[in-house]
């Protein structure tokens, strides 16, 4: 597997891009961690453990308890590296980044080294996060029947979505402040989607410079909020098509940011190397400004979006809109058929990561009726719950061209920074492979046809 490596933990000159170290866990949940200086990360604490180290070996390592030496693993195996992401090659008897068995895996790994208020502002959802549960639930109803005989060893993964054909039905899921979870945030997991062969969508609420996300290369897809000030919308498009995006996502369901009840407990803000790097002034606006009882993200997002978003907004945009035109956050199947008519490209069945309306159904559940009010009109992806191969299985299936995935990826970053992202997705790859074999499925066409049963 190539490009797995991460950086020698004793360098003499560290590059801001390379991973960092592990956040100590033995601190109370409450505990904040302080930078050290105005890039300081959390993760750039402790040295990784190598594979094999014992629990003496993790006690004598500053900031480690002799339990915490889940992540990342690291062995010594040599792999050069890509310098895509500003790194240079990779010197022999660097450690090389190991994942675990699945990806879902990834989200414990994630846990040991990410602050407890870091891990619930990407695992949370909103309110008593029942949609977030349902999720989980509704994939997991979804029975597929195989088809056996197909004389299937060598599937192909390879998939067309909007825009190109791709080497899996999979796109990244847009997600912000990715240097919240590691410092090669945006940067470190476009170019481990470029790795892949797969699409990267840069959210408006990137803690990177959407030109610096698209000069890594490969296939970015930008996600568009829609803001209260239409001549910033407008630049924002400007600047996407500029760099090279070759899509655009709009998000239709966040007219306000849900109330997401983790957050307003840990009375989250952002750190301060942490912008919204999009948009004018990130580095001094509501969002870093901590108060008890108080998201600061949400107030932020309450003051700069605009809540009344319509269907003459989306029109106005598929007139702007080069590229391929996504909307994501639809579940209701009228709304894919309006949103069809009016001329995009897919609609993405989406709960918001269970993040925004709490009482939405699971956005598998729903997937099905979508596909057959759309018909041939557009295509059709499924985000929010996927975590692993089997899960991509279900939602061709089910009728979608291909799904995003969210939360893992930002694990396997949090976990080992682009070196984990890679070996994610490769992970992902291998299961979806095997989910074909076993399926009897040459491609992901063949998947399309299969038949499902729910609740087992």
């Amino acid at each position: 597997m190539a490009d797995l490596r991460t950086t020698n933990p004793e360098p003499a000159t560290p590059h801001p891009l390379d991973p960092a170290d592990v956040t100590p866990t033995g601190a109370p949940p409450d505990a904040v961690v302080e930078p050290e200086g105005p890039e300081r990360h959390p993760h750039d604490r402790a040295p990784a453990m190598k594979t094999g180290a014992s629990p003496d070996r993790a006690a004598a390592v500053p900031g480690l308890h002799p339990h915490d030496a889940a992540g990342p693993i690291v062995t010594d195996a040599p792999t050069p590296v890509d310098p895509v992401a500003g790194r240079g090659p990779a010197e022999p008897g660097e450690p090389a980044f190991v994942p675990p068995a699945s990806l879902a895996d990834f989200a414990e790994l994630a846990r040991a080294v990410l602050p407890a208020e870091v891990w619930d502002f990407v695992a949370g959802g909103s309110g008593t996060e029942t949609t977030l549960a349902a999720n989980r639930a509704a994939l997991d109803r979804v029975a597929v029947l195989p088809r056996m005989l197909a004389g299937v060893d060598t599937p192909s993964t390879e998939a067309p979505l909007p825009g190109g054909r791709y080497a899996l039905p999979v796109a990244v899921a847009p997600m912000a402040y990715q240097k919240l979870l590691h410092p090669d945030g945006e940067v470190g997991l476009a170019a481990a989607a470029r790795a892949a062969g797969v699409p990267f969508v840069a959210s408006t609420l990137a803690s990177t410079p959407i030109e610096e996300v698209a000069a890594v290369g490969g296939t970015v897809w930008f996600q568009l909020y829609w803001l209260r000030d239409r001549a910033m919308v407008a630049d924002l498009l400007d600047r996407a098509l500029t760099a090279g995006c070759a899509g655009l996502m709009v998000t239709v369901d966040v007219p306000v940011l849900g109330r997401r009840l983790r957050d307003v407990r840990n009375g989250f803000a952002l750190p301060p190397h942490v912008t919204a790097a999009n948009l004018p002034g990130g580095r001094n606006d509501l969002a870093h400004q901590g108060t008890p009882g108080v998201s600061a993200v949400a107030a932020h997002t309450g003051a700069v979006f605009a809540p009344a978003l319509s269907w003459a907004d989306l029109a106005w945009l598929r007139e702007r809109t080069p590229v391929p035109l996504f909307v994501k956050g639809i579940l209701d199947p009228r709304d894919a058929v309006r949103a069809a008519e009016l001329g995009v490209d897919a609609v993405v069945v989406s709960n918001h990561g269970g993040r925004q309306l709490d009482g939405a159904p699971g956005s598998a559940a729903v997937l099905p009726e979508v596909v057959a009010a759309v018909g041939e009109r557009c295509a059709v992806l499924l985000d929010s719950g996927v975590r692993g191969g089997t899960d991509v299985l279900r939602a061709l299936a089910l009728g979608a061209a291909g799904v995003l995935v969210g939360r893992p990826l930002l694990w396997a970053l949090a976990a080992g920074g682009r070196a984990g992202a890679e070996a994610a997705l490769a992970l992902l790859a291998a299961e979806l492979r095997d989910a074909f074999i076993l399926s009897g499925c040459a491609d992901p066409a063949a998947a399309r046809e299969l038949r499902t049963r729910t609740g087992g």
